[in-house]
């Protein structure tokens, strides 16, 4: 596996000249021994590009994502995006959560790719495939460098996160929302204190979560909430959809939008480790409910919508619509100031 020979202690440095996707010119790896970063080893890269255009057979409703971080600290069971992994030679379930790559340059990176004459000012999704504010942003810094320049560029974009991280950066966020169409969605699935610790052993907990809609909101930002996933015969009784929909509401979301789990090759051998382990007695039901694929089947996405736009319309908010970002509110024309008379001095 081309990274095992790179792991050195922080502040070392290891150089390889085999870095396949990225800079062919090195590949810094280092560990950091502090609790937030204890077992996690990151691969310092140097990107040969930061904007990646979707594949166009994907069901997502925009065009160019920005992914600072392969791997993710959060340690979701479900991530969708953990078979990328395997394409850098490590696998999809303990590397997923603890090798993380870092594209030290994305910043500098994404500046000129901005400015070139080819690049046409489309929106840019950010959070789609793996959390730009995971834990390793706290130390890399990586979204300020990257926020400023679509503020620079005026260029439209939009954030996914499950990170409280993101209130690190608001000010910025505020810039740039006046000057182009900035969306925000953070991501609750729900609002079980016992199923999040199971299946997003990293992530911040559902209420710190909602706390970062409402700070938003206070600051002008509308921002919705994805409600995802929902994990069949985990979080989709209707108690449990009512507890989490009356949470998103009190929090000041702009709208919520229930995604239901889905299971891609890579993330479904993990999680159906994980429920062998933990509800072994779900193991079947899973089997016959995602045996046509990755997704689960139409009658069952179609109810848990149905029930969340139903709960959603009870407490006084609505679907989003896909793809589309929410902007900041203008502010409010000062008033005229009216001149106070001065006292002339001599000194």
């Amino acid at each position: 596996m081309r990274w095992e020979n790179l792991t050195v202690e922080s502040g070392g440095h290891s150089r390889a000249a085999d870095a396949a996707l990225f800079g062919a010119d090195a590949v810094v790896t280092r560990t950091f021994d502090t609790p937030e970063f204890r077992g996690i080893t990151f691969h310092e890269v140097r990107a040969r590009s930061i904007i990646n255009r979707v594949p166009g057979a994907s069901r997502m409703p925009f065009e160019w994502t920005i992914n600072p971080y392969r791997g993710c600290s959060h340690a979701c069971v479900y991530c969708f995006a953990r078979k990328t992994h395997t394409y850098l030679d490590l696998d999809s379930g303990l590397d997923f959560d603890s090798q993380i790559v870092v594209k030290v340059n994305a910043p500098e990176l994404l500046r000129r790719q901005l400015a070139s004459p080819r690049w046409q000012g489309e929106h840019i999704a950010m959070g789609t495939n793996v959390d730009c504010y995971q834990r390793a942003e706290g130390r890399y810094r990586l979204m300020p460098g990257i926020l400023s320049a679509l503020r620079d560029h005026a260029n439209p974009f939009s954030i996914l996160t499950k990170g409280t991280l993101i209130l690190r950066d608001l000010d910025l966020l505020v810039e740039a929302a006046r000057v182009t169409d900035v969306g925000i969605s953070v991501s609750v699935g729900f609002t079980d204190p016992v199923l999040w610790r199971a299946v997003e052993p990293g992530t911040p907990a559902p209420e710190r979560r909602l706390d970062v809609v409402r700070t938003l909101a206070e600051h002008g930002i509308g921002c919705g909430v994805l409600m995802a996933p929902v994990i069949p015969f985990l979080s989709d009784d209707p108690a449990q959809l009512r507890a989490t929909v009356r949470a998103v509401a009190a929090s000041g979301a702009t709208s919520v939008t229930p995604l239901v789990l889905h299971l891609r090759p890579g993330a479904r051998e993990w999680f159906t480790a994980w429920l062998t382990h933990h509800h072994p007695h779900l193991v079947r039901r899973y089997e016959r409910l995602y045996a046509d694929g990755s997704y689960a089947p139409k009658w069952y996405q179609r109810r848990i919508t149905r029930q969340v736009h139903e709960l959603a319309q009870e407490y006084g908010i609505g679907p989003a619509r896909a793809g589309m970002p929410r902007r900041i509110r203008p502010p409010e024309p000062a008033e005229p100031a009216v001149a106070e008379p001065t006292q002339l001095s001599l000194i």
